[in-house]
């Protein structure tokens, strides 16, 4: 008696209960995610529109009303100081130089690397891409003092081809380990009937596998160029004793300690440096996105 019990209690709810249990949790889900993506749009954004907000208020009326978000009157003032008088627009420059230079460089490396580690079959090829890695198994504080003895002796110190060098010794590990994993998912198929056809390795490394693997391509090509044009340390390790070479990073750094300089400036600032980050995020979102999930598929 007690085991027929025990089946009856064992046996699954009737279709009409899954049924209506599973319309619930659709139901709930539906409401829910739009609720929690607006709830993480709002804390990830807020500060954002905070300090574009505050780049544009005058100084005097953030004193009288320091609790009010929106402007009375909106100024661009604190952007013409900064980009001329504090000199940004010449800051600009040499990070568009560095991040650009630094990222065709990185890729130039970092897509033939990744390609021999994906197809070539050699001794150590599984375990060399994980040595490309312990290179971050130092900080960069640990480096910062032999390569800054380094470029003194050879001349590179205070040049952005020094800065450039350091960026693309930093980033080529990563980038030849994310283009490592799509090339990968790349049919072997494709490549082969590229040979088929008379295509030589680089041939076919230019004509096929690179086409296919333009979300891979925006992915390392935009990590690479965060990292260029937002690192700190170096570059004021190496161009902190020449002005017209600083970056971005470094003129706000500088904007910063000041007690001269008034909040809205540096906000002006702030928004001077995350704003090309912004652009271009969501410029290549799409493809980012494709980049930086399809190389999951194998690793």
């Amino acid at each position: 008696m007690t085991t027929s019990t025990d089946s009856v209690d064992e046996r699954p709810p009737p279709p009409r209960a899954r049924m209506s249990r599973d319309r619930f949790e659709r139901g709930l889900l539906g409401v829910l995610k739009p609720v929690v993506i607006a709830f993480l749009f709002l804390i990830t954004a807020f500060p954002f529109f905070y300090m574009v907000m505050l780049s544009v208020r005058d100084i005097q009326e953030l004193i009288l009303d320091p609790g009010s978000i929106l402007p009375r009157s909106p100024t661009f003032d604190t952007y013409v100081n900064v980009l001329e008088r504090q000199g940004f627009l010449t800051f600009i420059r040499n990070s568009a130089i560095i991040a650009v230079a630094s990222v065709a460089v990185t890729l130039l490396i970092s897509i033939p690397g990744a390609y021999a580690v994906a197809r070539l079959r050699f001794f150590g090829r599984r375990q060399v891409h994980f040595l490309f890695l312990a290179v971050y198994l130092f900080p960069a504080i640990v480096l910062a003092i032999p390569l800054f003895v380094l470029f003194t002796m050879i001349g590179l110190r205070g040049s952005l081809v020094g800065l450039i060098l350091v960026y693309i010794a930093q980033t080529v590990p990563v980038t030849v380990y994310m283009l490592r994993n799509y090339f990968e998912t790349v049919p072997q198929s494709v490549e082969e009937a590229a040979a088929i056809d008379g295509c030589s390795r680089l041939s076919t490394i230019w004509r096929v596998v690179l086409p296919l693997s333009k979300p891979a391509l925006m992915a390392t090509g935009l990590y690479a160029f965060m990292i260029a044009w937002n690192e700190f340390l170096f570059a004021l390790l190496f161009l902190v004793e020449r002005r017209d070479s600083w970056t971005v990073s470094l003129g706000l750094s500088q904007l910063a300690g000041s007690i001269e300089i008034p909040t809205t400036v540096l906000m002006a600032g702030s928004v001077v440096l995350t704003l090309p980050i912004v652009i271009v995020f969501f410029a290549s979102e799409r493809l980012l996105t494709e980049g930086l999930t399809a190389g999951a598929e194998k690793g």
